[in-house]
């Protein structure tokens, strides 16, 4: 495996080190594989760790086998996937609704599979959406680039946003949810509010539009716990309408919830990449609220 990355225009002076640790992310034990096989290249040119790169450089990377062992996945159906961002090293797509992001079961077929599928290869989640949501879903394409994505959603580099519509009216324009979640003891599928032991989680809530008995908000997130815009909003007395888990009463053919858009700066070219989807779907159940 070989990627060949010419440094954007803005791009500092600075020493290998430093790109591969500081801009880059790569993990530690890739690092060394680089280093201890002379795998890295600049213009043409073996270098050392300490040797300075700059803006318009030329990086090659190489990897063996034995630096990322191969692995095999079942292929899927290319058709299925609505493919909106690829490049090298990333695909971002817009996933359906009733479809999971990854198999839970060796012979499964989820997204992933699709998506692998489309790109040829053995592709690796980033990050997921719950079955019931549609929306925008970022894959790595290799797995050189995977830690380093998931690096960049750990530093809240990654913004994720989400419609949502809601039971009841929200009165304030904006808000941000702070409530820690954590596990159901009750119920394995569900998680709730727990103060005292749940995990951080941080939503932020801004109105979009007020239906009679409904509202249509906007939700930014800046963690990404399990079912944390569901478990948020159903915890303040706004659960989401259609949500099987969360919402008793059953007003829509789908949980209304969708991931319409998706920012990052790309790693590599220091691209900002913006990606924003539609779900004929949601918009169809949203007709029926008017």
């Amino acid at each position: 495996m070989k990627f060949q990355i010419i440094l954007p225009n803005t791009f500092p002076k600075t020493t290998v080190k430093s790109l591969l640790e500081d801009y880059w992310l790569v993990p530690r034990k890739i690092r060394h594989f680089l280093r201890s096989k002379k795998h890295l290249k600049v213009n043409g040119r073996k270098i050392n760790w300490q040797s300075l790169v700059q803006a318009g450089d030329h990086i090659e990377l190489v990897f063996d086998q034995d630096d990322y062992p191969k692995k095999s996945i079942v292929m899927g159906d290319a058709s299925l996937v609505a493919c909106l961002y690829e490049d090298q090293h990333l695909i971002i797509v817009n996933k359906p609704e009733g479809m999971k992001t990854h198999a839970n079961e060796p012979q499964e077929i989820a997204l992933l599979n699709h998506v692998s599928a489309y790109v040829g290869k053995v592709c690796y989640v980033v990050h997921r959406l719950d079955k019931e949501t549609s929306g925008l879903i970022l894959f790595a394409k290799n797995p050189f680039v995977l830690p380093i994505l998931n690096r960049l959603l750990e530093d809240r580099q990654i913004s994720r946003q989400y419609w949502a519509l809601v039971q009841g009216k929200i009165k304030q324009d904006s808000l941000i949810y702070r409530d820690k979640i954590g596990r159901d003891r009750h119920d394995r599928r569900k998680r709730l509010v727990n103060q005292s032991r749940g995990q951080t989680a941080i939503t932020h809530i801004s109105k979009s539009k007020e239906f009679n008995e409904a509202t249509l908000v906007n939700c930014q997130l800046e963690t990404g716990r399990t079912h944390q815009i569901r478990v948020h909003l159903s915890h303040h007395g706004h659960p989401i309408i259609g949500d099987p888990l969360y919402n008793k009463n059953q007003r829509a053919r789908r949980l209304m919830l969708h991931a319409h858009q998706i920012s990052l700066t790309h790693p590599f070219t220091s691209e900002k990449i913006t990606i924003q989807a539609d779900s004929q779907s949601f918009q169809q159940e949203l007709t029926l609220f008017n």
